[in-house]
Parts: structure tokens; sequence; C-alpha cells
């Protein structure tokens, strides 16, 4: 499942890096989403994966347990990166149009 996750990070990135040297604005944009995407996925992966582990159980280990934060961080990242989307998306579409 590692290898699987790092080969899929690694492709991510040479996309979004070849999207990003794109000659149009949307080239550009679309390499940018990719970019963010691999950086959320390392982010994800840094917290461990775990094979068929339940996040809680009652009285159990808290040391066995996920851990909330790369989920948490992950989750912020791909809000901000909604918003700064759609911010870029209108500045393209409005500088197209002029």
């Amino acid at each position: 499942m590692q290898y699987i996750i790092a080969i899929t990070i690694g492709l991510l990135i040479a996309a979004g890096l070849y999207r990003l040297l794109g000659r149009t604005k949307i080239d550009t944009l679309v390499g940018l989403i990719l970019l963010s995407q691999g950086a959320n996925l390392i982010i994800f992966a840094s917290g461990g994966l775990k094979h068929n582990a339940p996040a809680l159980l009652d009285g159990s280990d808290p040391g066995s347990m996920a851990d909330p934060l790369p989920q948490a961080l992950v989750l912020t990242a791909i809000v901000i990166g909604f918003g700064i989307l759609a911010f870029l998306l209108t500045l393209v579409l409005r500088s197209h149009r002029k």
C-alpha cells in the first residue's frame, strides 16, 4: 500500500509540474491543483498507513489509534486550496474576457 501511495504522489507531482509549465493559464491552474493534491497526499501518508485498523475503539489504547493531526491538516489544505482555486479561476476568466 505504501508503494502505491508513493507512486501516486510521484505521478501527481510530475503531472502537476508538467502542466504548470504549460502555455495557457488553465494549464497552470490544473498544474497547481495537481501539485496541491500531491502535497496533501504527502501530509496524509506521513501520518502512517494502517491496514484494517479502525480509527477509534472503546476503551482501547490511545497509542494504537490513528493520528488525527495529518487528517485535519489535509482537510484544511483541501478547503484552502478550493478557495484559492475559485479565486484564481475567477481571475483567469476575467483576464480572458478583456
